[in-house]
C-alpha cells in the first residue's frame, strides 16, 4: 500500500502545517480506524489569531474532548511556533452559515490519497458475503448508549488479543447491531486479508443448512463455516425453536471456539430472555461477552442526524444545514429506531434538497405527516396528563389547576409541549383540555420547553422518557 498525505490549506499555511503534523502523530497513536471515525471529518478554522477545531458532530466533539483533547493540545503546542490557543467546537455550535463561510478554514486531516489494489478485492468479497458498504465504522455514530459496544466491535475487527468468545450484541431493532456486525466484517477483512471472514443472517444460516441436508451436502456446509477465522451471525434469535438448526449452530460454535476462532452474533434480546432457544446454545452465548446496545438517547439521535446530513451533502453537493427546531423535532419524534429517524430525514431531503436549510418546522411536519400517522399510536391529552403527573409525583388535577408554583407549572408546560408533539390537537384545543387556557398560553409553554430542553439535560431526559412511555 502506498499512502500520500496531501495537506489542503485554504487559509494560513502555518496553521495547516501545524495541524498536519499533529494529525500525523494522532493517526499513529490512535490507529487509522479510530482516527477516521472521530477526527477524519473535523476541520481547522481560523479567524485572525483565533484557531478552532470543528468536529463534524456534537457526539464527535464530546469524544474528542474526553479521549484525545489533552494529547491534541500537547502536539499542537509542540508544533506551533506562534503558541496560539486551540479551541474545540462542533459544527452546530457555529451560530450561522455566514460565520462558517467567512471564517478561514483548513481541512482537519489532510486528504489521504490511497493507491492500493487490495480494496477492490475486499469490496468484491464483501458483496459476496452480503455486506452493506454504508455500514462501516466511520459511518457509525457512537454515544453513551452504544459506546462500549462500539469499542468491543472495533477490538474484534482488528483481531486484538484478549478477545472474549463468543461476543453477543443485543438490543432493540434498529439501533445499530447490524451496522456493527457489517463494520466488523469490513474492518476484519482489511486488517487481515489472509484470514477468512464469514457473515450470515440467522435466516440464511437456517435456509442454507436445510438445503444442505436435502442435497446431502452437510459435510460441505460444516466445512464452509468451521474453517472461518471469524464467523458473524445476525439476528440469532431466529434459530430459536428450530431444533436441528440450533443443534448445528451449537456444534459449529463449539468447534470454532475450541480451535481458537472467533464468533460474533447479534440478537434482539439477551441470551437469558431467549427462552425458546436450546439451553446448551443459550448457555454458550452467555459464556462469552454479552454486550447491550441501548436505544439512542436524544443527544445521540441529534448526532446521527448531523452525520446523515453530512453524508447526504457529500453525495448531493449541498451544504448540510437545517434549522435547529427541525433537527430537534426529528430527534424527539422519531425515537423507535435509527432506521426510522434516517428515513424521515431522507424524506425531507428528497423533497427539498439543498433548501432544507430554509425548511420551517411547520413545513417539515406537513411533509412527514403520513410517516407520523403510520408510526405512532393514538395518544390522548388525558393520557399525557396522567403520564406527566405520575412522572413528577403530582396529581392529574394539577395539570388543569390554576397553581403557578414552578413545581407544577413546569411539568404542565412539558405536558402541553408533548401534546403538541404527538397529538393532532390544535393549540386552542390543547388549551381547553388544560383547564380552559388560551392558545397563547399553550404556544408560550411549547416555546419555553423547546428552549429549555436544549439547555437542561435533566428536562431533556424527562421528555425522552415520557415520549417513549407514551408511544409504547
Amino acid at each position: 500500500m502506498t499512502v500520500a498525505v496531501v495537506a489542503e490549506s485554504l487559509a494560513d499555511q502555518t496553521s495547516g502545517d501545524v495541524w498536519t503534523k499533529t494529525c500525523l502523530a494522532l493517526r499513529r497513536e490512535l490507529g487509522e480506524a479510530t482516527f477516521g471515525s472521530w477526527l477524519g471529518q473535523a476541520a481547522l478554522r481560523q479567524s485572525g489569531e483565533d484557531v478552532c477545531l470543528v468536529a463534524a458532530t456534537g457526539v464527535a466533539r464530546d469524544w474528542i474532548r474526553r479521549h484525545a483533547w489533552s494529547r491534541i493540545g500537547e502536539l499542537w503546542a509542540q508544533n506551533d511556533p506562534k503558541g496560539r490557543n486551540l479551541n474545540l467546537k462542533s459544527r452546530m455550535e457555529f451560530e450561522s452559515q455566514s460565520e462558517l463561510d467567512t471564517a478561514m478554514a483548513v481541512k482537519a486531516v489532510a486528504r489521504v490519497e490511497v493507491a492500493v489494489e487490495a480494496p477492490p478485492a475486499t469490496e468484491r468479497t464483501g458483496r459476496q458475503l452480503g455486506l452493506q458498504e454504508r455500514f462501516q465504522f466511520d459511518t457509525f455514530v457512537a454515544g453513551p448508549s452504544n459506546e462500549f459496544a462500539f469499542a468491543v466491535a472495533r477490538r474484534v475487527a482488528n483481531w486484538a488479543d484478549g478477545h472474549f468468545n463468543p461476543v453477543l450484541f443485543h438490543g432493540p431493532y434498529g439501533f445499530g447491531k447490524t451496522h456493527l456486525l457489517n463494520a466488523i466484517a469490513w474492518q476484519a477483512m482489511q486488517s487481515a486479508p489472509d484470514k477468512r471472514v464469514v457473515y450470515l443472517t440467522a435466516e440464511r444460516f437456517t435456509s442454507t443448512f436445510v438445503k444442505a441436508v436435502q442435497d446431502r451436502q452437510t459435510s460441505a456446509f460444516k466445512a464452509e463455516l468451521r474453517n472461518a477465522d471469524l464467523l458473524l451471525i445476525d439476528d440469532v434469535q431466529f434459530v430459536a425453536g428450530k431444533q436441528s438448526t440450533q443443534e448445528e449452530l451449537f456444534h459449529t460454535l463449539i468447534s470454532l471456539i475450541e480451535d481458537g476462532r472467533r464468533v460474533v452474533m447479534t440478537s434482539d434480546r439477551s441470551p437469558a430472555d431467549l427462552s425458546e432457544m436450546d439451553a446448551r446454545l443459550r448457555s454458550h452465548l452467555q459464556s462469552g461477552l454479552v454486550c447491550g446496545v441501548e436505544p439512542a438517547d436524544r443527544v445521540l439521535r441529534l448526532g446521527i442526524i448531523e452525520r446523515k446530513l453530512a453524508v447526504l451533502a457529500g453525495a448531493g453537493g449541498f451544504v448540510p444545514s437545517a434549522r435547529p427546531e427541525v433537527l430537534q423535532f426529528l430527534a424527539d419524534r422519531f425515537t423507535d429506531s435509527v432506521r426510522e429517524l434516517e428515513g424521515a430525514l431522507n424524506t425531507l431531503v428528497a423533497r427539498v434538497g439543498g433548501e432544507i436549510a430554509r425548511l420551517s418546522l411547520d413545513e417539515a411536519q406537513a411533509i412527514l405527516r403520513p410517516h407520523l400517522s403510520c408510526v405512532e399510536k393514538r395518544v390522548t391529552v388525558d393520557q399525557i396528563q396522567k403520564a406527566v403527573a405520575e412522572h413528577y409525583g403530582l396529581k392529574q388535577a394539577d395539570m388543569i389547576s390554576e397553581r403557578r408554583a414552578r413545581v407544577v407549572a413546569r411539568p404542565r408546560q412539558a405536558a402541553m409541549w408533548i401534546a403538541k408533539q404527538i397529538t393532532t390537537r390544535s393549540l386552542p384545543d390543547i388549551g381547553r383540555r388544560f383547564g380552559g387556557r388560551d392558545h397563547t398560553t399553550v404556544l408560550h409553554a411549547v416555546r419555553r420547553i423547546e428552549a429549555l430542553k436544549g439547555e437542561d439535560a435533566s428536562l431533556a431526559r424527562d421528555l425522552d422518557i415520557l415520549l417513549r412511555k407514551l408511544r409504547g
